[in-house]
C-alpha cells in the first residue's frame, strides 16, 4: 500500500524527495474528467542528470494525452516534473518512465511523451514514448 502524498492547496509547494513520490502525487491529485478531448502540457524548464557525468541535462518536455476517467493536475505535474532535478536518467528512459507513470496514475486514452534535451557538446536530443490504452 503506498502512502498517501497530497500537495498543499496553497503557499509554497515543498520540494520532492524523489520520482516515485512525484509519481504518487499525480495518482493522488488526479480529478474526473470532463468533455475533452485532448490535453497538452508543455514544460520548458525541464531538468534531470545525466547519469554517467552528473552533469545537469537542461530541456523541455511535452506530454498530450486523451483522458478516459481521470486528468492529471498541472500543480501536481510540476511537482512530478521537478521530482527529475536530482535524478539520473539517459533522455530515452525519461520519455519512457514519464509515458509509462502517468498510465499508472490515470490510464489515459491515449499518450505521448517527447522530451527535448538542450544540445550539449553540439547534440541535441528528443526522444519520444507513445503509449495506448488496452484493457
Amino acid at each position: 500500500m503506498s502512502e498517501n502524498y497530497y500537495l498543499p492547496r496553497s503557499g509554497p509547494m515543498p520540494r520532492p524527495s524523489s520520482v516515485e513520490e512525484g509519481k504518487e502525487v499525480l495518482k493522488q491529485e488526479a480529478f474526473d474528467a470532463p468533455n475533452v478531448q485532448n490535453i497538452t502540457f508543455r514544460a520548458l524548464e525541464f531538468t534531470a542528470v545525466c547519469p554517467k557525468t552528473g552533469q545537469p541535462d537542461f530541456g523541455k518536455v511535452e506530454i498530450s494525452y486523451t483522458p478516459r476517467h481521470k486528468c492529471i493536475e498541472s500543480k501536481s505535474m510540476k511537482f512530478y516534473l521537478w521530482s527529475f532535478r536530482d535524478h539520473g536518467a539517459f533522455c530515452e528512459s525519461l520519455a519512457a518512465q514519464i509515458a509509462d507513470d502517468i498510465v499508472w496514475a490515470i490510464e489515459p486514452a491515449s499518450l505521448k511523451v517527447t522530451v527535448y534535451q538542450t544540445a550539449r557538446g553540439g547534440i541535441e536530443l528528443t526522444t519520444e514514448a507513445h503509449r495506448e490504452y488496452t484493457e
